[in-house]
């Protein structure tokens, strides 16, 4: 398993397409984690009970599917790496509208989150599917998942002890490096021999 996911870091450091990809989504999944210890507390003072927390996962997994379903239909409207960066700046709106403490706004919030997270991992498989040699395609998919684990792991770790003093502040927290994120995707430059332009998002594999 060590050797598999040596070979998979290796490509994805040598390949700035998988690179920005998988260091946008890790960063974005701090910021998912961290939007998710804020939960049950935004259930609690805002909906009444912590348990509630329930319904705004499932309103975020349901719009993150309905966001797939609508992509799917305009596969090459949008190119991959676009929508991992937009997708990025999508997510950080959601625990900003979360700070404003309202039943309504803080529904709203959650969608918008699952808007972002949903096209953002179909572009992320579409990426990994093009640029990944067909001999490491399972190292590397197994590299990014752990990454990603990793990344939603310490980032609700981290907003733990935040929200327990402010929960704004853990909501503008997340928010913070949902941004980060998106202006990750912009700090790795093209190398030399992979400068070629970026299709649209017609690669997703079926």
């Amino acid at each position: 398993m060590i050797s598999d996911l040596a070979a998979g870091i290796r490509v994805i450091v040598g390949n700035p397409f998988l690179a920005r990809a998988t260091l946008t989504s890790v960063v974005c999944c701090a910021a998912q984690g961290m939007l998710t210890a804020c939960i049950p507390l935004l259930g609690e003072r805002v909906l009444g009970g912590a348990g509630r927390g329930v319904v705004l996962l499932s309103c975020d997994a349901i719009s993150a599917l309905a966001a797939n379903a609508l992509l799917a239909r305009f596969p090459r409207s949008v190119s991959p790496a676009t929508v991992i960066w937009a997708s990025a700046l999508i997510q950080a709106a959601a625990p900003a509208l979360a700070t404003s403490a309202r039943p309504a706004v803080l529904i709203v919030a959650v969608v918008i989150a699952g808007i972002g997270e949903g096209p953002r991992l179909a572009a992320l498989f579409a990426i990994r599917h093009r640029e990944a040699p067909e001999n490491l395609r399972g190292q590397i998919f197994t590299t990014g998942a752990s990454l990603k684990i990793t990344g939603f792991a310490v980032g609700a770790a981290a907003a733990g002890p935040v929200v327990t003093r402010s929960l704004p502040g853990a909501l503008a927290l997340a928010a913070s490096v949902a941004v980060l994120a998106a202006l990750a995707s912009f700090a790795i430059p093209p190398a030399a021999n992979h400068s070629r332009s970026e299709k649209p998002a017609d690669h997703v594999p079926r």
